[in-house]
């Protein structure tokens, strides 16, 4: 199994997850140097990547969520001794409901392994919540998954790969009931601040973002799940076209045909 994540190797997070792994599945954790939140899932195509073999089956990666991932399955048997079963991503420091998953790195490192064929799970938590206990429940579900898709999942990446491919989206609340829902990505809306300041030079610097976050209330959706205590269990699909739109696209073809 390969176990990544955006926060880092080091985080507490990462680490009860390998544990908890570890007592069923031989894990490998290819994970970035530094922190990497919100990296969504960017590749560094532009510099060199470097690695840094931390202890036995621990990798660090001066990238991305995405570029570990990536690295890890297309380096033969240079971090992975064969193709992975599953990718687990996290346990993240923060959640990943609703939009947050476009914006995760937890969320985009998982979704690196489903877009080659391999099932995933991407965990996120409330920084204040029972690490080990949400690792353990993770670690559960992935058995769980491993044992629905082993006779199916491909050996190795290819053109088949399959936009059918299990990936799931989890979330623990802090104060987590005990409740585990299958949800939709709901709808969390950000203190939307530009704060522009200047430095002692006089050149000036922005920081992006609020403290502020509320969730629109709508049932069956993560963010309700969480408002209530549950934890969520999303799916999340691989092929992002919309089957219906009203009608829009062809009518703006119709609009430029001929030009």
């Amino acid at each position: 199994m390969l176990l990544s994540n955006d926060d880092g190797y080091s985080s507490p997070g990462i680490r009860a997850l390998f544990d908890a792994l570890g007592t069923w599945a031989d894990v490998v954790m290819v994970a970035p140097e530094n922190e990497q939140s919100a990296s969504s899932h960017s590749l560094s195509l532009h510099r060199p990547l470097r690695a840094r073999e931390v202890e036995k089956n621990i990798v660090a990666i001066d990238g991305t969520p995405a570029d570990c991932v990536y690295v890890a399955l297309h380096a033969g048997t240079r971090f992975l001794p064969r193709w992975p079963d599953l990718v687990c991503s996290g346990i993240n420091r923060g959640l990943n409901l609703g939009q947050d998953a476009f914006y995760s790195g937890t969320v985009a490192a998982a979704r690196e392994g489903a877009l080659r064929g391999i099932p995933a799970v991407a965990s996120s938590a409330h920084p204040k919540g029972d690490t080990t206990r949400f690792a353990e429940l993770t670690s559960i579900l992935a058995r769980k998954l491993f044992d629905e898709t082993k006779d199916t999942a491909l050996p190795r990446p290819g053109p088949s790969v399959s936009r059918r491919t299990p990936l799931l989206n989890l979330n623990f609340p802090q104060n987590w009931t005990g409740e585990l829902r299958r949800t939709r990505l709901g709808a969390r809306v950000y203190e939307e601040v530009i704060d522009v300041r200047r430095d002692p030079r006089g050149r000036e610097y922005i920081w992006l973002g609020g403290p502020g976050v509320r969730h629109d209330p709508e049932p069956g959706t993560d963010t309700d799940a969480y408002d209530e205590g549950a934890a969520s269990i999303t799916p999340l699909i691989l092929d992002l076209s919309r089957a219906d739109d009203g009608g829009l696209t062809e009518h703006l073809l119709e609009k430029i045909a001929g030009i």
